[in-house]
């Protein structure tokens, strides 16, 4: 783990020194590009990998001062290179000064260890990506009107906000791909978070090339909450096994959530693209408004929310069973003991005619002392 003191240092190059030193190593590569700023010769690489590229400016009737949008490239691969060696370092970083700090006085077990670690880093940054999001929602006006989904496409021009949190994003889930190997996550994990990762990859990088960024932000939104939720209610189960109420509350959101993004999909890829003037594929413009996209983009679509609904309710369905097997365990625990008959009570604690002895005393008479 990065910045992390160990008393044995292992042989350089391995594959534990590169465990325990990798946040310092990229900070390293990090660092490099940020120097390049310092020369003429060298400043405009590093500008690419550091600042959002392929802006364009932009005047309006309404708005006599120039406006300045940008737009996707070549070049993004650079800045999203770069945000990835960001997110492995905050990623060290939220790993060696928080959780490992809250692993040390909960003494969880080596299952519930990478679980909580794994929440733990999944609802920081749901929460960030949630305000983020939700900031951009608000400054782009894109709930007031639905419509905004699908009118004027394609979408070319992104505000800065909004290229940037894409790029993020993007980064973001790419970074996620080496930590499972930083972070020695189990074998019997790794397929697990590997098919949320690559549909993470595939669908936000999806929306951005195909000018979809406007839906893909609306639907990033209310999804990130219903994790968030998710995540820190199984940070709060591990704290406390009896704190379950939480994920009541997200299974709600979780089928609302679905609900919500076949409806948007929907509406958007069956309905608003359909009817638009511009219809055509052009990649010099960006168009992508063509049945076989607007097809495939929506079974994509609901074929990812069947999946998560399949995951959901075989989740529910392995909790209530184990929530019915620690009842009927508890109900054979408090049951009482056989209660005596009527005969036994009626002769009053004698067995076959005998009295019990109780208080020690025995059953034979006392011998009286000759006067």
């Amino acid at each position: 783990m990065g910045f992390r003191k160990k008393s044995k240092s292992p042989p350089v190059l391995s594959h534990e020194f590169v465990i325990q030193n990798h946040a310092d190593m990229v900070s390293c590569v990090a660092m490099i590009v940020l120097l390049g700023l310092m020369f003429e010769v060298t400043a405009k690489f590093a500008i690419m990998f550091i600042t959002v590229q392929y802006n364009v400016t932009q005047t309006s009737e309404d708005k006599p001062e120039p406006v300045n949008f940008y737009q996707y490239g070549p070049k993004d691969i650079a800045t999203v290179f770069f945000y990835l060696l960001i997110a492995i370092i905050l990623h060290a970083l939220i790993q060696e000064y928080i959780l490992d700090k809250i692993n040390r006085r909960l003494h969880l077990s080596k299952t519930k260890h990478s679980k909580f670690n794994e929440s733990g880093q999944l609802a920081a940054f749901y929460l960030f990506s949630f305000i983020w999001g939700c900031s951009i929602l608000t400054a782009e006006e894109f709930v007031t009107n639905p419509t905004f989904l699908w009118e004027g496409y394609p979408h070319t021009h992104m505000a800065f906000q909004v290229k940037f949190f894409y790029i993020c994003q993007i980064a973001y889930w790419f970074h996620a791909l080496p930590e499972l190997y930083f972070q020695k996550v189990r074998k019997e994990d790794i397929p697990r978070q590997l098919y949320y990762i690559c549909l993470y990859i595939f669908h936000i990088t999806g929306a951005y090339i195909l000018n979809l960024h406007r839906l893909g932000l609306v639907l990033l939104v209310p999804h990130y909450l219903v994790e968030l939720l998710f995540h820190a209610s199984r940070l709060f189960y591990f704290s406390n096994e009896n704190k379950q109420k939480g994920f009541t509350l997200w299974a709600l959101l979780f089928v609302i959530a679905r609900l919500l993004t076949l409806t948007l999909s929907v509406l958007t890829f069956g309905f608003g693209l359909s009817r638009t003037d511009n219809q055509g594929f052009s990649l010099a413009e960006g168009n992508f408004n063509v049945l076989t996209v607007r097809m495939t983009c929506l079974s994509a679509i609901c074929l990812t929310q069947a999946w998560m609904m399949w995951k959901f309710i075989n989740f529910q369905l392995k909790k209530w069973r184990e929530q019915s097997q620690i009842q009927a365990s508890k109900k054979k625990a408090v049951s009482p003991k056989s209660k005596p008959t009527k005969k036994e009570s009626s002769r009053g604690g004698s067995v076959n005619g005998v009295m019990k002895a109780e208080d020690k005393t025995s059953p034979r008479a006392r011998k009286t002392k000759a006067s």
